[in-house]
């Protein structure tokens, strides 16, 4: 069969469970050589029937869950497979409880399944954006949390005391429309200007409102600086946060009307799984470039559930 192209595709493609295994293989080892991923050596054999190398060098199985985030999960990669799919192309997010429905596992599953699938979307590239003159960068911050009066008694009043909503810093070049988006501790002038010194490289011309935090930071002349009074205006010529803002609505809409409510322990995820469909959305990114793009960074990922959790009990999504 040709590789699939929709989501009922993907189901019946992934349903063969010797395909998926050999579609999952190529994605991971797209050169054609498996490597032990304790070792790195490529001296093993192959047990056909169960689907596992033995490695010669340190005498050791390993499997193609190995070094992955599906490590030690007991969950067919058929189910794996449909759930990536569904949530890299999802426009709005798939709840956990929908997954659960969709593939028939549990919710508390479901939501394991899907935080580490969102643990290998993060995109950390290790590289700057927007570095030369002619790349326009917009960078605004925004604040994630439940209404006031939409709250618990006890958690309006630790919200008076102080537990205020989480800051989300986001920055998007016009040239490419990247996005990049991450929480921080605060919106104060050191936080913030020191993620734009950490993600925006020099010469760029920067684009902000009046906010107090971003004063100065073309001080050093490493940027150029101009913002807008969102009292007076919203836009000045060129100089406006609206490609930011947008991508704010968006994250928004997801996470009230999808998830409804999501902690500040796991924001960091559910931000990396809206930046990674924004970054890869277009004419020349299909569902299953998507699809192959989140599940070919599979290696290297690994989330237990005593790590996310860090109680050990479960939450709604």
């Amino acid at each position: 069969m040709d590789s699939p192209k929709t989501l009922q595709q993907a189901i019946v493609y992934f349903s063969d469970a010797d395909r998926a295994f050999q579609y999952a293989l190529n994605l991971r080892w797209p050169n054609g050589i498996v490597t032990c991923p304790r070792c790195g050596g490529d001296k093993h054999s192959f047990i056909k029937t169960r689907k596992i190398w033995y490695c010669n060098p340190c005498k050791k199985q390993f499997t193609l869950k190995v070094g992955t985030i599906f490590e030690d999960s007991p969950i067919g990669l058929d189910k794996w497979m449909t759930a990536f799919w569904m949530l890299t192309n999802c426009k709005n997010g798939v709840s956990s409880y929908e997954m659960a429905r969709s593939i028939g596992v549990t919710q508390k599953t479901a939501w394991f399944m899907l935080q580490r699938i969102r643990e290998v979307m993060k995109s950390d590239k290790g590289t700057k954006i927007g570095g030369s003159p002619k790349n326009q960068v917009e960078i605004d911050e925004t604040y994630i949390g439940g209404r006031s009066k939409n709250m618990h008694s006890k958690r309006r009043i630790a919200y008076q005391n102080g537990d205020k909503k989480a800051v989300v810093m986001g920055m998007r070049t016009r040239n490419t429309r990247e996005v990049r988006a991450m929480v921080v501790p605060n919106a104060k002038r050191e936080t913030l200007q020191n993620k734009i010194l950490e993600h925006v490289g020099w010469g760029a011309h920067i684009y902000t409102d009046q906010w107090v935090g971003y004063e100065g930071v073309d001080a050093t002349n490493l940027f150029v600086h101009k913002t807008v009074n969102h009292m007076q205006e919203y836009v000045r010529g060129q100089v406006h946060t609206n490609g930011i803002e947008n991508f704010w609505s968006l994250l928004k809409r997801t996470l009230k009307g999808t998830y409804v409510a999501v902690e500040p322990f796991h924001l960091d995820r559910y931000l990396a799984e809206q930046v990674f469909r924004f970054n890869n959305c277009g004419q020349k990114m299909n569902d299953a470039k998507r699809f192959e793009k989140a599940m070919s960074n599979v290696a290297g990922f690994r989330l237990t559930y005593a790590e996310l959790t860090g109680t050990g009990s479960a939450t709604s999504h």
